[in-house]
């Protein structure tokens, strides 16, 4: 079974639009499990938080290496979903680290290496918005990232960059309604399920 992740700014929809995925497939009859990276109940994901919150500033490259760890200590547990034929949704995976780094001018090339023994995804869904509308969604309680506009506009670069070049990729617009959304989705993930 697939491994769908979910990209985009936050406020973009990616909790909501994987949610409603879930429930479509699990009324399909299909089983289904989720992750939300980072992960915040792991001891990665606690720090993680922590820096976020706190704003020490470690570096961009130290950064990067603590999410794709994150996602590592997940690995067996998403490997045992996959082989025992679950759909996994992920909100937030690979790519997150490749924007988000490549937004910090890190090298794509090599956040991409990085990650290359971690599950790849057969479906990468980005939810596309602007950096204005992901402020307007949220005005209060945003860390450091969700504060920087600029840097969302170079994050928001990077994911399109990616959807265009990235085999598996799936770009919808965001900002339409969230049925609309959802709608999109569904097929492209019907369209995924499909293939052998």
């Amino acid at each position: 079974m697939p491994l769908i992740a979910f990209e985009g700014l936050d406020q973009s929809g990616k909790e909501t639009q994987a949610a409603r995925l879930r429930i479509e497939l699990e009324a399909a009859g299909r089983r289904v499990e989720s992750l939300t990276f980072p992960d915040d109940a792991t001891p990665i994901g606690k720090e993680i938080r922590a820096e976020l919150a706190s704003g020490h500033r470690w570096q961009p490259d130290v950064m990067q290496l603590l999410y794709v760890a994150n996602r590592h200590e997940r690995k067996p547990m998403i490997l045992e979903w996959l082989a025992a034929g679950a759909v996994v949704i992920c909100d937030r995976y690979l790519a997150s680290s490749v924007a988000y780094g490549e937004a910090f001018g890190l090298d794509p090339a090599w956040l991409v290496d990085i990650q290359r023994h971690l599950p790849q995804p057969d479906l990468t869904v980005l939810l596309d918005i602007a950096p204005e509308t992901a402020v307007a969604r949220k005005q209060q309680g945003r860390d450091r990232y969700e504060r920087d506009t600029a840097l969302l506009g170079r994050v928001r670069a990077s994911y399109r960059r990616q959807a265009a070049t990235t085999a598996n990729w799936t770009r919808i617009d965001g900002e339409q309604a969230k049925d609309a959304v959802a709608a999109a989705v569904s097929a492209a993930v019907r369209s995924r399920l499909a293939r052998p």
